[in-house]
This record gives C-alpha cells, sequence and structure tokens, in this order.
C-alpha cells in the first residue's frame, strides 16, 4: 500500500513522513512507491525530499489506486471530519489519523457516521502503545513481582509557547500531550472515569491563549488503581516520564523525548537501570500497515475510550464548550 501524508505540519512532516523515509532509505519499507503528500500551504514541508506533492485528494486519487492507500491524516482535530469525508468520498477508506481521534463528542459522533457509512478502517497514532518502554511496563505488572499495582503517573512537559499562542488546531492542552498517556493508562490499568481534572492558560509578558498552558487529570481506574496525568506545556525543560507504584516495589520509565533519540530509560526497584532503543513510531508504522492489510483493527476502540475520558475531563474542567472558567493547576 502507498502511503499518503494529508497535512504536512509539525506530525506530519517531521514525523510521519520523516519515518517513512527513514524506512524506505533503510530497505525496511513496508510500503509502495514514495509517498504522496498534501497541503495547501506552500511553506508546509519546504525542506521535505522524497515525497510526491499533490494539490488535492483528487489529484492522489487519480495517481493512486484509493483502495491500496493508506492515509496519514496529520490535520487538528478541529478540522479532521470536514477533509475525512472528502477522502472517503473519492474511496479512501484505510486511515492513519493523528490523535487525539475528535476533541468533543460531536466530533466523534460525526466522525463515528462517517466510519459506518464509508465502511472506513480508522487507526489512531497510538506509538507509546508500541512502544517498547510501555511493553515492559506491562509485563511488570503481569508478572506481580512486586505486588499488585496501586498507582501510575505521568509527568509531560515540553516548552510550546510559541507554538501555543498560534495554535488553533487545538482546543485546550488536554488535546495536546495527553492523549499519548491515557492510553497507556489504560492499557496498564485498565477501565477508568475521571473523577478530577483542571487546565491553565498559556501567559507570557506579551501574550495569553486560554486553556493552552497545561492540563491535568485524575483517573479511577474499575480495579481501584489511581492515575494522575499532568502536562505542562509551559514548561523550561521536556520530559516524559511515568511512575508506577505497586505494594512493594515501583518502577519509573522516560519516554524519548523526540525523534531526535529514541532511547527510553527503565528503573525498577532492585535493578539495575536499562537504557534501549525504542523507536516506538517506526514500530508502530510497521503494525498498522500490516492491520490495514490484513483487516485487523485495533487502536480505534481504545480512543474512543480516549476521547470518551478527554471529554469527562473537559466537563469537569468547566471547558467543554470553551468556557473560560478554569481550575488552578496544582
Amino acid at each position: 500500500m502507498r502511503p499518503f501524508v494529508v497535512g504536512l505540519g509539525r506530525s506530519g512532516a517531521g514525523l510521519h513522513a520523516a519515518s517513512l523515509l527513514r524506512a524506505g532509505a533503510a530497505g525496511d519499507a513496508w510500503f509502495a512507491g514514495p509517498p504522496l503528500a498534501l497541503d495547501p500551504r506552500p511553506e508546509a514541508g519546504a525542506r521535505l525530499d522524497g515525497v510526491l506533492r499533490v494539490d488535492s485528494p483528487e489529484h492522489a486519487a487519480s495517481i493512486s489506486d484509493p483502495a491500496a492507500t493508506v492515509v496519514h491524516l496529520c490535520t487538528p482535530p478541529s478540522r479532521r471530519v470536514a477533509v475525512l469525508g472528502e477522502l472517503a468520498a473519492l474511496g479512501f477508506t484505510r486511515v492513519l489519523v493523528e490523535k487525539p481521534l475528535a476533541a468533543d463528542r460531536a466530533q466523534l459522533d460525526r466522525l463515528d457516521a462517517l466510519r459506518r457509512r464509508h465502511d472506513l478502517h480508522i487507526e489512531v497514532v497510538s506509538h507509546w502503545l508500541s512502544a517498547r518502554l510501555t511493553h515492559e511496563l506491562a509485563a511488570l505488572v503481569a508478572a506481580g513481582e512486586w505486588g499488585p499495582l496501586r498507582s501510575v503517573s505521568f509527568h509531560q512537559d515540553k516548552p510550546r509557547l510559541l507554538r501555543g499562542q498560534s495554535d488553533d488546531g487545538h482546543p485546550s492542552a488536554f488535546d495536546v500531550e495527553i492523549p499519548h498517556a491515557l492510553g497507556v493508562a489504560l492499557r496498564l490499568a485498565g477501565p477508568a472515569t475521571v473523577t478530577r481534572a483542571g487546565c491553565q492558560d498559556l501567559r507570557t509578558e506579551t501574550a495569553s491563549r486560554p486553556l493552552m498552558g497545561g492540563a491535568w487529570l485524575t483517573l479511577r481506574h474499575d480495579n481501584g488503581v489511581t492515575s494522575e496525568l499532568r502536562s505542562d506545556l509551559t514548561a523550561p525543560i521536556q520530559r516524559r516520564s511515568v511512575r508506577l507504584r505497586f505494594a512493594d516495589g515501583e518502577a519509573v520509565g522516560h519516554y524519548p523525548i523526540s525523534e531526535r533519540d529514541d532511547h527510553a530509560r527503565l528503573t525498577v526497584t532492585g535493578r539495575e537501570p536499562a537504557i534501549f532503543r525504542d523507536d516506538a513510531l517506526a514500530a508502530f508504522l510497521r503494525d498498522t500497515y500490516r492491520h490495514f492489510a490484513t483487516g485487523r483493527r485495533v487502536t480505534y476502540p481504545v480512543h474512543h475510550a480516549v476521547v470518551r475520558l478527554l471529554c469527562e475531563a473537559k466537563a469537569r474542567a468547566a471547558i467543554p464548550t470553551g468556557s473560560p472558567s478554569l481550575e488552578a493547576l496544582p
């Protein structure tokens, strides 16, 4: 199948297209032909070599059979439904969408309707679920060596001040980093409900952007485990860390912070720290293309649950409809 990257922003050009091109250059391509790429902005992906630019979905459909094409839909969630409808009408049915699947329940309902109408096979970018670090953590939970899991905590901090001021595709900080951790929390501890949540504005000396400074939420899992997820988009440093507390020990993991270095770190009670390669996006894309080829549908149900929890969190933070009411970030 041939890749078709729609949207050449940070994720489309810097992650999806770059990962596809690296795989092709290494002789490890699980796809056919150079990736197609579409973005109406002339400056988008300007320095991206190795892709075939098209000027419309119709143009793409004329040179690549939609039935043998995987669309990488890297547009923001607020614009996703309209673009997906246009692609589906042309016969593109295999679609990989960036997280989160939707920004609110209305968008999710419309996306569900499109999926049923056109029998779309939709997968959601969830490379943290394919990460070796996540698999190592899940194995620790399953083994029970340190007793039952008691709590999970995530910290996802990154300086996103310039992008946060101009980002019109993400309604709040809940939609930026939190979806990655939510999927892993559900993988490790099972179904959950939101018990607390809050969001804060992004403020600098010269600018202010409502709801884009950071977000946090607390989950109560059905098995009694508690998860705390925090994301600070004004932080001076970048980290993606997770801590699992068991009855008799703990594990601390650090996911790779960017595509520039694909190493993860895991420290477990009584063991030497382990540092290992963890190119989770490449592993996820390879697995996803295999799922598209076999018809196995994997990530959509998980991310449907993620969007439900995000909507619960936004409701608790009093921002489901853009309300300025905020709960302070502790």
